[in-house]
C-alpha cells in the first residue's frame, strides 16, 4: 500500500480533490495532510474527510521533525498541493523520486521562489501569452525544476483577469493531479 502525505499551505481544493480520488484506491491511500499555515483551509477539509493533520513550522522542516513526522507516519509518497515552502535537501534524500508537485504554468516559464496563485495568472497575461497550463513534476532542491512528469494547456482568453484564467488553471489541477498520482503509483510516469 502507497501512503501519501499531502502538504499545502492554503485553501485545500486540490488536497481535497486527492483524499476523495484515493478514497477507497485499492493500492493508495493518504495518510497525513502537512500544513504549515495554522490558518489555512486545508486543515479544515482534511479534518472533515477523516485524514490526519500535522501543523508545523520552518522550524520543523530545518531540524528534522518534519522528516520524521514522515517516516513515522510510513509515508512513501509526499504530493504537494500548493504548498509553498522548499522542500529541504534531507526530505529529498528520503523520499527519491517519490515527491510531485503542481505547478500553474507550463514550466519552466513562470516557475520559481514566489511564482504561485494570481501571481503567476497576472504574468502570463502581462506577457501576452496565449496559452496556459499546468505542470505536475518531481521535486528537486529547486522551485519548480524538477523533472516534468506532465503538462496540460489551456487559452488565455481576450478580457481574461488573474481570477479567470486561475478558474480554468484550477480545473484542469482537479482534472489531471489526481490521475498523474495514480499512474507514478503504477509505475507508468516518466
Amino acid at each position: 500500500m502507497v501512503r501519501i502525505a499531502i502538504l499545502a499551505s492554503g485553501s485545500g481544493t486540490n488536497a481535497q480533490r486527492l483524499i476523495e480520488h484515493f478514497a477507497k484506491h485499492p493500492e493508495a491511500q493518504v495518510v497525513l495532510v502537512g500544513c504549515d499555515k495554522p490558518e489555512a483551509g486545508v486543515l479544515r477539509r482534511a479534518w472533515d474527510l477523516g485524514v490526519p493533520c500535522y501543523l508545523f513550522d520552518g522550524a520543523a522542516l530545518k531540524n528534522g521533525a518534519f522528516l520524521r513526522e514522515l517516516q513515522g507516519q510510513g509515508v512513501t509518497l509526499v504530493v504537494l498541493a500548493g504548498f509553498l515552502r522548499l522542500v529541504p535537501a534531507e526530505v529529498i534524500a528520503a523520499f527519491p523520486e517519490s515527491i510531485v508537485n503542481i505547478h500553474p504554468s507550463l514550466l519552466p516559464m513562470y516557475g520559481g521562489k514566489g511564482m504561485y496563485g494570481e501571481r503567476v495568472h497576472a504574468a502570463v497575461i502581462a506577457a501576452g501569452d496565449k496559452e496556459s497550463g499546468i505542470t505536475i513534476h518531481l521535486v528537486n532542491e529547486r522551485y519548480d525544476e524538477g523533472e516534468v512528469l506532465f503538462q496540460a494547456k489551456c487559452p488565455v482568453k481576450p478580457g481574461d483577469d488573474p481570477a479567470s484564467l486561475g478558474a480554468r488553471i484550477h480545473a484542469l489541477e482537479h482534472e489531471h493531479y489526481p490521475v498523474v498520482v495514480e499512474k507514478l503509483i503504477a509505475g507508468r510516469v516518466k
